[in-house]
């Protein structure tokens, strides 16, 4: 017997994933810990992550996109002084979303994980990234994925723990 998550692949998002990932993106809008809202993550921002290839989806059997996790350019993340000097250069990890009826099933880990690889292959020594201190499913899959709390920061009119991981 096959489990359903020996069916799920990862794979870099290609063009007619957008519209899917948009949706994602719009159905986590005001579920517990989200920080999201219509504004972001938006049309741009997601076709930003397109065109840089740094956008990334898992597709279940039927090849429907049931997540997604970007790889982020941002300047004012990355020049945080929380994030370690020697795990640098470090790659920001973002918008990661799981279509919520595929929750609860490691399927973040499985984003998380994936990604890692791709960015460890690019050179990279580190990830990190900024989560919300109010999205406790969040929360859990780092700890349990062993990445570390370095700090806090203020950006984006929201208070954020800093997680960090050498690869």
């Amino acid at each position: 017997m096959t489990k359903d998550s020996d069916l799920i692949t990862f794979a870099r998002a290609e063009e007619c994933h957008k519209p899917a990932i948009l949706s994602l993106y719009r159905a986590a809008i005001g579920t517990p810990g989200s920080t999201w809202s219509y504004d972001y993550p938006n049309e741009e921002i997601l076709e930003g992550d397109y065109q840089r290839g740094d956008l990334f989806c898992l597709k279940n059997q039927n090849g429907e996109v049931i997540g997604a996790i970007s790889i982020d350019a941002d300047e004012i993340v990355d020049g945080l002084s929380c994030w370690t000097k020697e795990l640098r250069p470090g790659a920001e990890l973002a918008r990661l979303v799981v279509r919520e009826d595929y929750q609860n099933q490691g399927l973040a880990r499985v984003l998380l994980n994936s990604v890692m690889e791709v960015v460890k292959e690019r050179g990279y020594k580190s990830v990190h990234f900024l989560v919300s201190k109010t999205n406790y499913k969040a929360l859990n899959s780092y700890a349990k994925l062993n990445f570390n709390n370095v700090g806090e920061s203020d950006v984006y009119d929201a208070n954020w723990w800093c997680y960090e991981k050498e690869l």
